[in-house]
């Protein structure tokens, strides 16, 4: 017996780590309970299975300390840790890849909808990377992040760095930027249209729309948190207040704002989905408001309720599927209807965790190790894409009302598309698109489309140097929305030239989220007719290959096989030269 003691011992100091670092536990408080294996959710039956053990699904050694929240997505977590690195992981456990950023970074991680991570180091370099962990591009938005860069709906990125707030392209162009009277008091948020609301350290609210514009009012307290209610489309907004004060502000509402019931408790927390707000309170209680009147729908209590836990900070999850507090402490999860499910104690984790689509709690402990706890067995019920998650919402890019050059006579005439596309390109150059991008994108459409996709009958045809340059100016614009437009114009135009200039506005934007496009290629390569257009073939492998850049897996599989498509002896040799080059621009 005394021979076996420090093996013992060893396997003791071994498992310590793990044992201590989360607890699982049901309604009945007993550690090591999944309270859900016996509960009916709303639309599904019993989960016979459901029971878990408070063990951690798995754990991997980070090599540092988590720094910030981990961004949970599409099966797989990334966390940014306080050596400069970023390191990605599957829900299975896997590294998936890791980036250093070559100095320290703020403890912001963001994923877009296609995987793309957006990061900045302290010295204020902004940094995006593929969902295979290469750098995309950088740029310089003017100091380091001040809050988590904010994903569009048509991949385009919302930057905020103190009193500024840039937005920028999928692929890096500047589209607009906004300077402020004040530093952002609260960190942005994406609002029901798309936009952000944020709140200034001088009291200024703001409602600022995908394009630039800004709407706003004057607080005379700051409020605690805001958040967006009313669903796609809506511009109210909810304000909390530290005293438990609540407001409800609509800016097409010139009589000012609602004043709702007060809080029981200060607000700690709040998320919303469509007319709905969940609200987390200091003492850890949790209210579900409405949106309409404020009305208390549901309360109940968190794991933040019990004494001692000194959690300041918090976030929460509101989707399909209920609500979840997350906190460096625990997490908590409720159905819809306020029923409590789990919940979940952590001790050492070294910031606030992360709660994945798939039901996988990931948390980074100060002990430089990552842990991922099994939850639950229900995914989000949510529209899917090539990649992820479809986009709540659409800004009408794709297809935008008539541009206000659409009745003029002479729009066609040589000397006019030059001076307005002159603007256009101008515009684009300075980073100024902003509220202007519905118009310019409208035209551009209408220029790069005449006689396939906007027929312009009476009129002398537009030249095919006018065409290409409005595809290209569209790139630049960069938004994932015009994808079919350029898809389209691609497979029915009869022109190669323009062809070939709309398969590179599609590399140049960098999306595919439907995967369009990369069919309409694949349609075209084996075609019969497809072998005598060299300039377009030369455009598809530029097209695939910068597609493949940008995303990553899943795309980047069909893309590979474009490629090599375009490496057969049956192709010209300077198709044959771009394809292999693109191949090998993708190798690690």
């Amino acid at each position: 017996m005394k021979k076996n003691k420090p093996l013992k011992v060893l396997l003791f100091v071994l498992l310590w780590p793990a044992a201590i670092h989360g607890q699982i536990f049901g309604p009945s408080g007993r550690a090591g309970e999944y309270p859900g294996m016996s509960a009916r959710l709303p639309g599904q039956g019993t989960d016979e299975n459901a029971r878990i053990a408070a063990e951690p699904l798995w754990r991997q050694a980070l090599g540092g300390s988590v720094i910030g929240l981990p961004a949970a997505q599409v099966q797989s977590a990334v966390v940014a840790l306080d050596s400069g690195n970023i390191k990605a992981y599957s829900s299975g456990g896997k590294p998936l890849w890791a980036y250093n950023a070559g100095g320290r970074i703020s403890p912001y991680v963001s994923r877009s909808r296609e995987g793309t991570c957006y990061l900045s180091r302290t010295s204020g370099i902004f940094i995006a990377v593929n969902r295979a962990g290469r750098e995309l591009w950088r740029r310089s938005p003017g100091g380091p992040l001040s809050g988590p860069a904010v994903p569009g709906w048509d991949g385009r990125i919302f930057v905020p760095t103190g009193r500024r707030l840039s937005c920028y392209t999928n692929s890096g162009n500047l589209l607009w930027r906004r300077e402020f009277d004040s530093p952002m008091a609260l960190q942005p948020r994406i609002g029901g249209n798309g936009g952000l609301l944020t709140v200034l350290e001088n009291g200024e609210f703001l409602f600022i729309d995908p394009f630039g514009g800004t709407v706003g009012c004057r607080f005379s307290t700051a409020p605690r948190t805001v958040v967006a209610v009313g669903g796609a489309g809506g511009d109210r907004a909810l304000v909390l207040y530290p005293s438990g004060a609540a407001e409800l502000i609509d800016p097409e509402n010139p009589g000012g704002p609602c004043v709702l019931p007060r809080l029981p408790a200060p607000p700690l927390a709040a998320e919303s989905r469509g007319n709905q707000a969940a609200v987390l309170m200091e003492n850890g209680g949790v209210i579900l408001l409405s949106g309409e009147d404020g009305s208390f729908l549901w309360t109940g209590e968190s794991h933040i309720g019990d004494a001692g836990t000194g959690d300041t900070r918090a976030a929460m999850i509101f989707d399909e599927r209920g609500i979840y507090v997350l906190s460096r402490s625990g997490a908590t999860g409720f159905t819809t209807d306020g029923r409590r499910l789990w919940f979940i104690r952590l001790e050492g984790a070294a910031a606030i965790p992360a709660f994945g689509d798939d039901g996988i709690l990931y948390s980074g402990g100060g002990d430089w190790i990552l842990y991922a706890y099994k939850l639950e067995d229900r995914v989000r019920d949510r529209k899917q894409s090539l990649y992820g998650p479809a986009p709540e919402g659409s800004y009408g890019t794709g297809n935008p009302p008539p541009s206000p050059w659409a009745d003029f006579y002479y729009r066609f005439d040589e000397k006019e598309l030059d001076t307005q596309l002159d603007l256009v390109e101008k515009a684009i150059g300075e980073g100024r698109v902003g509220e202007e991008e519905l118009a310019f994108t409208a035209y551009l459409m209408e220029t790069a489309g005449a006689g396939t996709e906007n027929p312009h009958g009476g009129q002398p045809p537009v030249q095919v140097r006018h065409r290409v340059r409005a595809l290209r100016l569209l790139s630049f614009i960069g938004s994932g929305e015009t994808v079919p437009f350029l898809s389209r114009l691609f497979s029915r135009d009869a022109e190669p030239l323009v062809r070939a200039a709309a398969a590179e506005a599609i590399g140049g934007i960098g999306l595919d989220p439907d995967g369009l496009a990369l069919r309409s290629f694949m349609n075209f390569l084996v075609s019969p007719s497809s072998g005598g257009d060299e300039q377009v073939q030369l455009a598809v492998a530029a097209a695939a290959g910068a597609l493949c850049r940008f995303s990553g897996p899943p795309l980047s599989d069909t893309g590979v096989k474009i490629l090599n498509f375009l490496t057969s002896d049956s192709r010209p040799r300077m198709v044959r030269q771009q394809a292999w080059r693109e191949l090998a621009a993708l190798r690690p």
